[in-house]
């Protein structure tokens, strides 16, 4: 057995040899110290090269991995972070070391029919993804001269909004009402409606329960394409910098595909809680509050996100990005101070009303107070002719339904308008997770032309619209076909349409058989 004495021996013999093998190279570390840290949020002083956006990691004082936080607000002599991950580790005095890099997540293929969290990382149970590349979540938008004209439609597959407030690939369209009216079943259905479209969908839920996001999940898994789903899912336990981070993710996976010529949906559910929780960090984080106590720059954060949405000329590939922000009001309040800023920002915003829906019509759209401002450029020749009347039959109706409310006596020609609206409203009517297919809703808006409805009792309109689809693939299949090929209404497909569906009211207007036996 050796001795201490040879075993030291045999070491220095060797250490010339390691000396010489080292290669000494200059390291630069940019260490600051936390100056106070709580709630999620820390500030930090040193670190004079760090850009906003930054991410810095922090020491632990119990040994345990470095804590990730990013920057928001860059002062003289202090940095504003919010911390990404559990901050319970970190005490006044920890070192700081900034990565020089920003925040970034991965994107790809590989992310379609995953649920992740706002950094990418697998929250489903599956394995780990393996993406194409990572890009950092905050891209400046595409300029004007990147840009085409929205030529191409983006069916929802609800009638009141494909006819009256049509939606265009590249469009930004608000979703806003109160809270339970409706808002993530529209978008829920737009992405069923994409199945077979080759839209890439991309969810993102900021501040949503657990609950609520998986029965999206299941919605989508049972009724629509889940394979060309991304499902970005930052719940309200998750810390306020990471809810804070996930729409700009979202949109940078979503990114990927209309960079690369595809077309993709974003849907943010929903940008009044954004909102609230960069509040929350802004006021722990000591910036001067403003309106409402929001920040100066409130408008910003949600701007420079919705602003990516667009279609790219075909030197940047032709792609499209369309985004569905969703936004809460309150008592229907549309002048509060974030409505108000995302109607600014957006092309148009379809207005839900509450007494609609609690009146059993859903969607609630009150097209009164909902506007699209690019997609009617989109819509088909058929839709565009047969619902240039529509709105305005509809508007007329409700406001002389409300006038008849009161008792107030009504003409012969005034009771058929009536009459004719309350059928418009019954078709608008439609069930959740079924959206229509473009040749179904011009079959539906020719009825309402053609006042075939008006012949119908008004109890037995819902059954029509449910046998209406088979009706029409068995008795007038080929001009059905023609319009989901290329939109057109010839005359002869529009005559073909109306024999089938009146064949189909005189059917249901005949008495069964049990009615004819009494």
């Amino acid at each position: 057995m050796s001795t201490l004495a040879e075993s030291v021996k045999n070491r220095l013999s060797t250490a010339s040899e390691l000396l010489g093998q080292l290669k000494a190279e200059p390291r630069l570390d940019l260490i600051g110290r936390v100056e106070r840290v709580g709630d999620n949020v820390a500030s930090v002083r040193g670190l004079p090269e760090t850009r906003l956006g930054e991410l810095l990691l922090f020491e632990r004082s119990d040994g345990g991995e470095p804590v990730v936080g990013i920057v928001l607000t860059l002062d003289p002599d202090l940095i504003g972070c919010a911390m990404l991950g559990d901050d319970s580790g970190i005490r006044a005095g920890n070192l700081v070391r900034g990565t020089g890099s920003v925040a970034s997540v991965p994107v790809g293929d590989q992310l379609l029919g995953r649920t992740v969290n706002a950094l990418g990382v697998p929250v489903d149970g599956g394995p780990e993804i393996e993406a194409a590349g990572v890009e950092p979540v905050e891209r400046p938008a595409p300029a004007i001269v990147d840009r085409d004209f929205v030529d191409t439609p983006l069916n929802t597959g609800l009638l009141v909004i494909d006819a009256m407030l049509p939606l265009g690939r590249g469009q930004r369209e608000l979703i806003i009402s109160d809270r339970e009216t409706g808002k993530t079943a529209i978008a829920i259905d737009t992405m069923i409606n994409q199945r077979d479209t080759g839209v890439v969908c991309v969810y993102c839920a900021v501040g949503q329960k657990t609950s609520s996001v998986s029965q999206v999940i299941d919605a989508v898994k049972r009724y629509g394409a889940p394979e060309r789903c991304i499902f970005v899912f930052a719940p309200s336990d998750d810390p306020p910098g990471i809810q804070w981070l996930a729409p700009y993710a979202a949109c940078t996976m979503a990114e990927y595909f209309s960079e690369r010529g595809g077309d993709a949906l974003l849907i943010i559910d929903d940008l009044s809680k954004h909102a609230v929780i960069y509040r929350q960090l802004s006021l722990l984080l000591r910036n001067p509050p403003g309106r409402e106590a929001y920040p100066g720059d409130i408008f910003y954060i949600h701007s420079r996100l919705l602003e990516r949405a667009a279609k790219l000329n075909r030197e940047r590939g032709g792609g499209s990005l369309t985004a569905l922000p969703l936004a809460a009001t309150e008592e229907g309040n549309l002048s509060g101070y974030i409505p108000t800023n995302l109607i600014s920002i957006t092309d148009g915003q379809i207005v839900l009303e509450p007494r609609l829906f609690h009146e059993g019509q859903k969607p609630a759209v009150n097209v009164g107070k909902s506007v699209s401002r690019v997609g009617g450029k989109t819509q088909s020749h058929a839709m565009r002719r047969l619902a240039e009347n529509l709105r305005l039959e509809y508007t007329q109706f409700l406001e002389l339904e409300i006038f008849t409310r009161f008792g107030g006596m009504v003409d012969e020609r005034t009771r058929q308008i009536i009459e004719h609206g309350r059928r418009i409203r019954a078709v608008l009517t439609q069930p959740q997770f079924a959206p229509l297919s473009v040749a179904h809703q011009v079959a539906l808006l020719v009825a309402i032309d053609e006042r075939l409805l008006d012949r119908l009792p008004l109890d037995k309109v819902s059954e029509l619209q449910s046998k209406l689809g088979d009706w029409l693939n068995q008795h007038a299949a080929e001009p059905m076909r023609r319009i989901n090929s290329d939109g057109e209404l010839e005359p002869d497909t529009r005559a073909a349409i109306v024999t089938a569906i009146g064949a189909l009211v005189e059917r249901l207007n005949q008495p069964d058989a049990t009615a004819v036996k009494r």
